[in-house]
């Protein structure tokens, strides 16, 4: 737990959730700082206009009726006082009240005439006892006399008060609020983290088994973990299959070099015949052309798989193509007594290599003619629906076990029947590999007889009777 939480706070996750929730906090109190300094600019900057202007009222008072006209008019204002908020005070030169609201003359305010800030009992009979803030301005009359107008400003001090501690109780509450989700953030992150890390060395030590844990939050993370298990699935089957390749490979090399040394030591051992060695000679090239058929394929297989073949996509005409290859097949059919038939004359287009669907249509109607009956008879049907371009290959032979039809698209893979046929089990690998690379769904089904193939690739986006088609 102490190891987590070093990492938590180390990482940096928990940096940028800090730094995030900085800035987020700094632009929230921008804006309370903006909002406070506004609102108490504008209230005081009304006070203090209405403060001057009845200072003005007051002096035009004076110039026109004198002292005793300013005093009576103090008078009149100072029994109003207790309900507008409104101070005056009218002293003599030496700041001794002569009439007004106040008894005296705020303390330390003697010196410059101007805008002062003082405390002085509240002027609301209600709250007596209360010490005010007040705002005034005062200035010294012609007779030497000094004018103090001001305003009670408590309740504006007040909402300052309120609102600085506002921001003080905002920057602690932000704190806290950063360091809890910053630990509660990063912390969780850095376990699923962990968790990766964790199965990553596992895999290291004990192999492609392990796989990462769902929470199943079905978050980000939990489909970050299904990918990577997904991943690992699919390498853990391509581990399979190549240790599965090299064990079907040594097995199908081992039988052509074995009877190739076998009869290189027989003729080792014996005289020399003519007729014999030419045997010999004409055994070995067949038994070296079966390895070399092997590897041919096997580097065919490789480059189709890992050779990006996408920029020679065209848009391809899969009936044409399929009269092509079951053209080339006939004469191998009718060795056997079968034939081969296409279905579908009308054109069909996908957007495809050529050269590749070729090869794909030849290996089915291949298999389909050594693994089917003698005296069989293989469809090639071309047709499409709303959104594939389908060309099927169909026999009448013995057909595949339903357990097997997964199967028999793995390198080297041959049922049990088939293993004194001739080939190497790379056929249906060859037809995987180019469905694949053109994204398109390959279909096994009963033809009762037999087995039928179908590859449905996607259809070209044009009109099918467009020309162009190759």
């Amino acid at each position: 737990m102490s190891g987590l939480l070093t990492k938590t706070l180390r990482s940096t996750t928990f940096r940028l959730a800090l730094i995030s929730i900085a800035v987020f906090g700094a632009v929230v109190l921008a804006l309370f700082g903006y909002v406070y300094w506004s609102t108490a600019t504008f209230v005081l900057g009304r006070t203090d206009r209405a403060i001057a202007a009845e200072q003005e009222n007051l002096r035009k008072i004076y110039d026109a009726t004198g002292r005793d006209g300013l005093i009576g008019a103090i008078a009149q204002r100072a029994g109003e006082a207790g309900l507008s908020g409104a101070l005056y005070l009218l002293a003599d030169g030496t700041f001794k009240p002569v009439a007004g609201t106040l008894k005296q003359w705020p303390p330390g305010e003697v010196e410059t005439p101007g805008w002062i800030e003082f405390r002085a009992d509240a002027l609301n009979p209600k709250a007596p006892g209360d010490r005010s803030l007040f705002r005034g301005r005062w200035r010294t009359l012609p007779d030497g006399f000094h004018l103090l107008v001001g305003r009670d400003i408590d309740d504006l001090d007040q909402f300052t008060r309120q609102i600085r501690a506002a921001l003080i109780f905002a920057v602690v509450f932000l704190f806290v609020l950063a360091a809890v989700a910053s630990v509660s953030v990063t912390r969780r992150t850095v376990g699923r983290i962990e968790s990766i890390n964790a199965t990553s060395r596992a895999i290291m030590d004990s192999g492609l088994s392990k796989r990462i844990p769902l929470r199943g939050s079905h978050d980000e993370w939990d489909q970050l973990a299904s990918n990577l298990n997904s991943m690992l699935e699919r390498i853990e089957g391509l581990v399979g299959e190549v240790r599965e390749v090299s064990e079907n490979v040594a097995h199908d090399l081992r039988t052509p070099l074995t009877r190739m040394r076998g009869r290189l030591e027989k003729a080792a051992t014996s005289g020399r015949d003519a007729e014999q060695d030419q045997a010999l000679i004409g055994h070995t090239i067949a038994d070296l052309d079966d390895v070399l058929r092997i590897f041919s394929s096997l580097t065919r297989l490789s480059q189709i798989e890992t050779v990006n073949r996408t920029a020679a996509f065209r848009q391809v005409n899969l009936a044409e193509v399929a009269t092509e290859v079951a053209e080339l097949y006939d004469a191998a059919a009718e060795d056997r007594g079968g034939r081969v038939e296409v279905v579908g004359a009308e054109p069909v287009l996908a957007t495809a290599d050529r050269d590749l669907v070729f090869e794909a249509a030849a290996n089915l109607i291949d298999n389909a003619i050594k693994h089917g009956r003698d005296g069989g008879h293989v469809v090639v049907t071309v047709t499409r629906n709303a959104a594939d371009a389908i060309l099927a290959v169909a026999d009448d032979g013995p057909g595949i076990p339903a357990n097997e039809c997964r199967r028999v698209f793995r390198r080297f893979y041959r049922l049990e029947r088939s293993r004194r046929a001739p080939g190497n089990g790379l056929g249906l690998s060859l037809v995987a590999a180019i469905a694949r690379l053109h994204g398109a769904r390959i279909e096994l089904s009963d033809n009762a007889p037999g087995l039928k193939v179908a590859l449905h690739f996607p259809a070209f986006a044009a009109d099918t009777r467009a020309a162009g088609a190759v």
